[in-house]
């Protein structure tokens, strides 16, 4: 019968003291995390019967990964469902991990690079959710310069450097719209569109593979120009009911991007919500509710805790590995009012 190694035997294999075996077994010191990793080994090949137990301690003293996500306003819902989503999946995470997470009110380019060089210097990697604009571009190259990996969330960015995405394909996104939107509508006719900024590729793509389908299985419906939101829930109602009262045809509006809230307020206002067939993006109760009353017929959604673990997971991977920021395309939901 084979002995039992016994610490002594561990100590010898890993050429660390018997002290510094007990030290790492009951935690009561700190060690350094590459002899922790030595002691490890040498307990592995050995078939040490405190295997478990040291497992356990590796993973505690293992060094935190540092992942920065940079999202948007601090008062919207859907970014706060993101964050709270991203919490969830550092915590969730098999290695250690410490997530990072910031809010940005201000949305201009000069706001956006100067928080993305603020936040990319204290971390390993950098998610951001923002529109394309060269300032931009050159922070996320500037960072790269120093070796810290950027990805696109949400929305696909592009910089003279390698850039990651976990995100949806959103031009198929845009062509499901359209495929729901040109069925449920009673007759062709005009159909109104709605975007945050035209500077998101997100959006872009929404719209782009609204078009095509339409232009390809519908040509019987008006795509009418985009209107803009800026992302304000207040701006899109203006804009909308500017709108509504212009175009009295109307038989479909496409919510692209941000300000859903404000486009349904004014169609509930307007008293034509039942004639027209609105389809929007991400479900929050806001939408829920729309669903409900009839505001809107379809919501097209990121699932948010796929989302964050898929960020997390590529992100960590990423800088474990040493390779280029890579890219996750996730399907999406959809939901009407039969699954709410």
């Amino acid at each position: 019968m084979a002995r039992r190694a016994t610490i002594e035997d561990l100590a010898a294999r890993a050429g660390v003291s018997v002290s510094t075996i007990d030290r790492i077994m009951n935690g009561r010191d700190k060690v350094r995390a590459d002899t922790v990793a030595k002691v490890l080994a040498a307990a592995e090949a050995l078939q040490f019967y405190a295997l478990p137990t040291l497992r356990e301690r590796a993973h505690l003293t293992r060094p935190k990964a540092r992942l920065g996500f940079l999202l948007q306003q601090s008062n919207r819902t859907f970014y706060k469902m993101i964050a709270e989503a991203l919490r969830q999946a550092a915590a969730d995470a098999p290695e250690p991990i410490e997530a990072v997470i910031e809010h940005m009110d201000d949305l201009s380019p000069e706001a956006v690079s100067e928080r993305i060089l603020r936040l990319g210097g204290q971390v390993q990697a950098l998610s951001v959710v923002s529109a394309e604009h060269a300032r931009v571009s050159h922070a996320i190259e500037a960072l790269a310069a120093q070796g810290v990996p950027t990805y696109g969330l949400i929305s696909e960015l592009s910089a003279a450097c390698d850039v990651g995405y976990v995100g949806l394909d959103n031009w198929k996104v845009g062509r499901t719209a359209a495929w729901a939107m040109t069925r449920f509508c009673k007759r062709p006719g005009p159909v109104g569109m709605l975007v945050g900024n035209n500077r998101y590729r997100c959006q872009e793509m929404n719209e782009s593979g609204f078009r095509s389908y339409c232009r390809e299985h519908a040509p019987g419906f008006t795509l009418l120009e985009p209107l803009q939101s800026f992302e304000d829930k207040y701006i899109a109602r203006e804009v909308t009911e500017q709108f509504l009262r212009r175009e009295t045809d109307l038989v479909g509006f496409y919510v692209a991007g941000g300000g859903v809230i404000g486009a349904m307020e004014a169609l509930r206002a307007s008293g034509r919500s039942d004639h027209i067939v609105t389809i929007g993006h991400e479900m929050t109760e806001h939408r829920r509710l729309g669903i409900l009353d009839g505001v809107l017929a379809m919501v097209l959604s990121l699932p948010i805790p796929r989302l964050a673990s898929e960020a997390v997971g590529q992100m960590l991977r990423d800088i474990q590995q040493g390779t280029p920021p890579g890219k996750r395309i996730l399907n999406f939901d959809v939901y009407g009012p039969e699954n709410i």
